[in-house]
């Protein structure tokens, strides 16, 4: 994110849709988190004059402490929430190093395309929820 595209009241986020084994990781906001208990994929915010993939990588990094590489793209979607709009951006990601471990998160889990519909995500996520499941599904076909 730089400057000038930097918007008031706006959330630059991006998101890693981690794949290993045909499932995705998810993870559960801690109680001391805004929207406890809702599911999402890990990432975080983008800092000033930060990269997303490096702000990608950095925030797994933190919050699940193992290494990504970060794929393509996936979308990017904008939410509005009461304390402002998020503009989430997901990317595809695999495990370079290490071991996902939930220190900031309640709960972690590796789902299939179909199990990620059983989850209560969080909203600025449900997007790219639906599209990852629509992908999966039409690739493992």
């Amino acid at each position: 994110m730089t400057e000038e595209n930097y918007a008031p009241g706006q959330v630059d986020v991006v998101g890693a849709v981690i794949l290993a084994n045909g499932r995705v990781l998810a993870a559960r906001r801690g109680a001391s988190m805004s929207l406890a208990g809702y599911w999402e994929f890990p990432g975080g915010k983008i800092e000033l004059d930060e990269d997303p993939q490096a702000a990608l990588r950095r925030e797994v990094l933190e919050e699940l402490g193992c290494e990504i590489e970060v794929g393509p793209r996936i979308e990017t979607t904008r939410h509005e929430y009461s304390f402002g709009t998020v503009m989430f951006t997901s990317f595809w990601a695999t495990i370079d190093d290490g071991e996902p471990i939930a220190s900031e998160h309640s709960e972690l889990r590796w789902c299939t395309p179909n199990e990620l519909s059983d989850l209560r995500w969080a909203p600025a996520d449900l997007p790219t929820v639906e599209r990852v499941r629509t992908l999966l599904e039409t690739n493992s076909t």
